[in-house]
Protein backbone atom coordinates (compact mmCIF):
# COMPACT_ATOMS: atom_id res chain seq x y z
CA UNK A 1 0.00 0.00 0.00
CA UNK A 2 2.79 2.43 0.32
CA UNK A 3 3.10 3.57 -3.16
CA UNK A 4 0.11 5.09 -5.62
CA UNK A 5 0.11 6.29 -9.21
CA UNK A 6 -0.45 9.68 -9.67
CA UNK A 7 -2.07 12.16 -12.40
CA UNK A 8 -0.66 15.80 -12.31
CA UNK A 9 -1.46 18.66 -14.55
CA UNK A 10 1.58 20.71 -14.20
CA UNK A 11 2.03 24.66 -15.28
CA UNK A 12 5.58 24.20 -16.62
CA UNK A 13 8.73 24.67 -15.18
CA UNK A 14 9.07 26.18 -11.64
CA UNK A 15 5.88 26.54 -10.39
CA UNK A 16 4.59 28.91 -7.57
CA UNK A 17 2.97 25.50 -5.61
CA UNK A 18 1.27 22.41 -5.52
CA UNK A 19 -2.23 21.42 -4.82
CA UNK A 20 -2.35 17.73 -3.77
CA UNK A 21 -5.68 16.51 -4.07
CA UNK A 22 -7.60 12.88 -3.33
CA UNK A 23 -10.47 11.43 -4.85
CA UNK A 24 -13.36 10.08 -2.87
CA UNK A 25 -14.65 6.40 -2.89
CA UNK A 26 -14.26 4.05 -6.05
CA UNK A 27 -13.15 7.34 -8.28
CA UNK A 28 -9.39 7.66 -9.32
CA UNK A 29 -7.11 10.61 -9.98
CA UNK A 30 -8.47 11.61 -12.75
CA UNK A 31 -11.86 12.55 -10.80
CA UNK A 32 -10.94 16.53 -10.79
CA UNK A 33 -9.02 16.98 -13.18
CA UNK A 34 -11.39 18.10 -15.90
CA UNK A 35 -11.79 21.57 -12.52
CA UNK A 36 -8.71 22.64 -13.12
CA UNK A 37 -9.02 25.44 -16.09
CA UNK A 38 -12.19 26.74 -13.08
CA UNK A 39 -9.49 27.12 -10.83
CA UNK A 40 -7.34 29.35 -12.44
CA UNK A 41 -5.58 31.95 -10.94
CA UNK A 42 -4.12 33.60 -13.82
CA UNK A 43 -0.16 34.07 -15.12
CA UNK A 44 0.66 35.35 -11.83
CA UNK A 45 -0.10 31.98 -9.88
CA UNK A 46 1.11 28.98 -11.66
CA UNK A 47 -0.14 26.12 -9.52
CA UNK A 48 0.82 22.18 -10.16
CA UNK A 49 -1.85 20.02 -9.38
CA UNK A 50 -1.32 16.48 -8.16
CA UNK A 51 -4.02 14.04 -8.30
CA UNK A 52 -3.11 10.81 -6.74
CA UNK A 53 -4.66 6.87 -7.41
CA UNK A 54 -5.76 5.02 -4.21
CA UNK A 55 -5.00 1.65 -3.72
CA UNK A 56 -6.92 -0.83 -4.91
CA UNK A 57 -8.51 -3.12 -1.77
CA UNK A 58 -11.51 -4.88 -0.94
CA UNK A 59 -14.38 -2.37 0.84
CA UNK A 60 -16.52 -4.02 3.24
CA UNK A 61 -20.06 -2.02 2.79
CA UNK A 62 -19.71 -2.68 -0.72
CA UNK A 63 -19.84 -6.37 -0.23
CA UNK A 64 -16.14 -7.00 -0.22
CA UNK A 65 -15.63 -5.67 -3.98
CA UNK A 66 -12.16 -4.15 -4.62
CA UNK A 67 -12.18 -0.57 -5.80
CA UNK A 68 -9.84 2.27 -5.21
CA UNK A 69 -9.87 3.24 -1.54
CA UNK A 70 -8.01 5.43 0.73
CA UNK A 71 -8.86 2.88 3.38
CA UNK A 72 -11.58 0.31 4.09
CA UNK A 73 -15.17 0.98 5.44
CA UNK A 74 -16.41 -1.29 7.86
CA UNK A 75 -19.52 0.32 8.85
CA UNK A 76 -21.51 3.12 8.08
CA UNK A 77 -22.76 3.45 11.63
CA UNK A 78 -21.15 6.87 13.04
CA UNK A 79 -18.83 5.66 16.20
CA UNK A 80 -18.45 2.41 14.66
CA UNK A 81 -15.22 0.58 14.07
CA UNK A 82 -12.56 2.60 11.80
CA UNK A 83 -9.70 1.28 9.56
CA UNK A 84 -7.19 2.55 11.19
CA UNK A 85 -4.29 0.81 9.61
CA UNK A 86 -5.47 2.00 6.09
CA UNK A 87 -6.32 5.06 6.92
CA UNK A 88 -2.68 5.66 8.95
CA UNK A 89 -1.20 3.57 5.80
CA UNK A 90 -2.98 5.82 3.00
CA UNK A 91 -1.83 9.24 5.60
CA UNK A 92 2.05 7.72 4.80
CA UNK A 93 1.22 8.17 1.01
CA UNK A 94 0.20 11.59 1.20
CA UNK A 95 2.93 12.50 3.60
CA UNK A 96 5.20 11.01 0.93
CA UNK A 97 4.17 13.33 -1.86
CA UNK A 98 4.18 16.27 -0.15
CA UNK A 99 7.50 15.72 0.98
CA UNK A 100 7.86 14.62 -3.12
CA UNK A 101 6.88 18.21 -3.90
CA UNK A 102 9.18 19.65 -1.53
CA UNK A 103 11.82 18.03 -3.15
CA UNK A 104 11.19 19.06 -5.88
CA UNK A 105 11.22 23.03 -4.91
CA UNK A 106 7.83 23.87 -3.72
CA UNK A 107 8.33 24.85 -0.24
CA UNK A 108 5.92 23.05 2.28
CA UNK A 109 4.40 26.61 3.28
CA UNK A 110 3.06 26.52 -0.74
CA UNK A 111 1.69 23.19 -0.59
CA UNK A 112 -1.87 22.98 -0.19
CA UNK A 113 -3.30 19.61 0.61
CA UNK A 114 -7.26 18.64 -0.57
CA UNK A 115 -9.58 15.76 -0.82
CA UNK A 116 -13.08 15.21 -1.40
CA UNK A 117 -15.29 12.71 0.85
CA UNK A 118 -12.59 9.68 1.70
CA UNK A 119 -9.63 11.48 0.09
CA UNK A 120 -10.70 14.09 2.11
CA UNK A 121 -10.87 12.09 5.87
CA UNK A 122 -7.02 11.14 4.64
CA UNK A 123 -6.09 15.15 3.69
CA UNK A 124 -7.55 16.23 7.32
CA UNK A 125 -5.91 13.65 9.20
CA UNK A 126 -2.51 13.89 7.16
CA UNK A 127 -2.46 17.89 7.30
CA UNK A 128 -3.07 18.56 11.11
CA UNK A 129 -0.17 16.16 12.30
CA UNK A 130 2.48 17.42 9.20
CA UNK A 131 5.27 18.48 11.30
CA UNK A 132 6.33 21.61 8.49
CA UNK A 133 3.58 24.63 8.36
CA UNK A 134 1.53 23.72 5.03
CA UNK A 135 -0.13 26.46 2.65
CA UNK A 136 -3.54 25.26 3.14
CA UNK A 137 -6.09 22.54 3.70
CA UNK A 138 -9.31 21.85 1.75
CA UNK A 139 -11.96 19.10 3.17
CA UNK A 140 -14.64 18.67 0.34
CA UNK A 141 -17.97 16.81 1.86
CA UNK A 142 -16.00 15.04 4.40
CA UNK A 143 -15.15 14.89 8.51
CA UNK A 144 -12.31 13.95 10.72
CA UNK A 145 -11.49 10.10 11.26
CA UNK A 146 -9.66 9.00 14.14
CA UNK A 147 -11.01 11.81 16.65
CA UNK A 148 -9.75 9.76 19.77
CA UNK A 149 -6.41 10.34 18.60
CA UNK A 150 -6.28 13.87 17.83
CA UNK A 151 -5.85 15.14 21.19
CA UNK A 152 -2.76 13.23 21.46
CA UNK A 153 -1.69 13.86 18.11
CA UNK A 154 -2.59 17.10 17.20
CA UNK A 155 -4.13 18.82 19.87
CA UNK A 156 -1.07 18.07 22.59
CA UNK A 157 1.82 17.54 19.94
CA UNK A 158 4.13 20.33 19.73
CA UNK A 159 5.47 18.60 16.29
CA UNK A 160 2.29 18.61 14.57
CA UNK A 161 0.16 21.73 11.93
CA UNK A 162 0.86 25.37 12.65
CA UNK A 163 -3.20 26.49 13.81
CA UNK A 164 -2.07 29.47 11.36
CA UNK A 165 -3.15 27.36 8.61
CA UNK A 166 -6.26 27.90 6.35
CA UNK A 167 -8.31 25.72 6.23
CA UNK A 168 -11.41 25.25 3.97
CA UNK A 169 -14.16 22.79 4.62
CA UNK A 170 -17.64 22.60 2.48
CA UNK A 171 -20.29 20.37 2.28
CA UNK A 172 -23.69 19.54 0.61
CA UNK A 173 -26.61 19.93 3.02
CA UNK A 174 -28.81 17.14 1.49
CA UNK A 175 -25.49 14.98 1.86
CA UNK A 176 -27.00 11.30 1.84
CA UNK A 177 -23.33 9.72 1.78
CA UNK A 178 -21.44 12.01 4.36
CA UNK A 179 -24.39 13.87 6.47
CA UNK A 180 -23.86 17.53 6.71
CA UNK A 181 -23.96 17.36 10.66
CA UNK A 182 -20.46 14.79 9.89
CA UNK A 183 -18.88 17.72 8.38
CA UNK A 184 -20.53 20.62 10.99
CA UNK A 185 -18.80 18.39 14.07
CA UNK A 186 -15.85 17.96 12.57
CA UNK A 187 -15.42 21.53 11.61
CA UNK A 188 -16.25 21.88 15.35
CA UNK A 189 -13.46 19.88 16.37
CA UNK A 190 -11.09 21.70 14.59
CA UNK A 191 -12.23 24.98 15.57
CA UNK A 192 -11.97 23.76 19.49
CA UNK A 193 -8.33 22.45 18.82
CA UNK A 194 -7.58 25.67 17.90
CA UNK A 195 -7.95 25.87 13.91
CA UNK A 196 -9.71 28.27 11.92
CA UNK A 197 -12.15 27.08 9.50
CA UNK A 198 -13.66 28.84 6.55
CA UNK A 199 -16.99 26.84 6.37
CA UNK A 200 -19.38 26.74 3.16
CA UNK A 201 -22.44 24.41 3.07
CA UNK A 202 -24.82 24.15 -0.58
CA UNK A 203 -28.21 22.85 -1.75
CA UNK A 204 -26.64 19.80 -2.75
CA UNK A 205 -25.76 16.31 -2.38
CA UNK A 206 -22.46 14.20 -2.30
CA UNK A 207 -21.42 16.47 -5.06
CA UNK A 208 -19.24 19.37 -5.70
CA UNK A 209 -21.16 22.56 -7.26
CA UNK A 210 -20.36 25.63 -9.64
CA UNK A 211 -20.74 28.13 -6.37
CA UNK A 212 -17.82 25.89 -4.63
CA UNK A 213 -15.63 25.44 -7.73
CA UNK A 214 -15.59 29.76 -7.37
CA UNK A 215 -15.16 29.73 -3.21
CA UNK A 216 -12.19 27.27 -3.85
CA UNK A 217 -10.57 29.14 -6.47
CA UNK A 218 -11.07 32.18 -4.70
CA UNK A 219 -9.60 30.47 -1.21
CA UNK A 220 -6.62 29.34 -3.29
CA UNK A 221 -5.96 33.03 -4.25
CA UNK A 222 -6.23 33.91 -0.98
CA UNK A 223 -2.80 31.50 -0.33
CA UNK A 224 -1.19 32.12 -3.24
CA UNK A 225 -1.08 35.89 -4.10
CA UNK A 226 -0.47 36.59 -0.25
CA UNK A 227 2.42 34.18 -0.02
Amino acid sequence: MGKTGVVEVDPGPDPDGSVIWLHGLGADGHDFEPIVPDLDLGDEVRLRYVFPHAPVRPVTINGGTSMRAWYDILTLERGGPQDEEGIRASGDILEGLIKQEYERGIPCKKIVVAGFSQGGAIALHTATRFSEPLGGLMALSTYVPLRDTLDAEVLNNAQSQSRDMKIFMAHGSFDPVVPVGLGESSRDLLQDSGFSVEWRDYPMAHAVCTEEITHIRNWLGSIYRSS
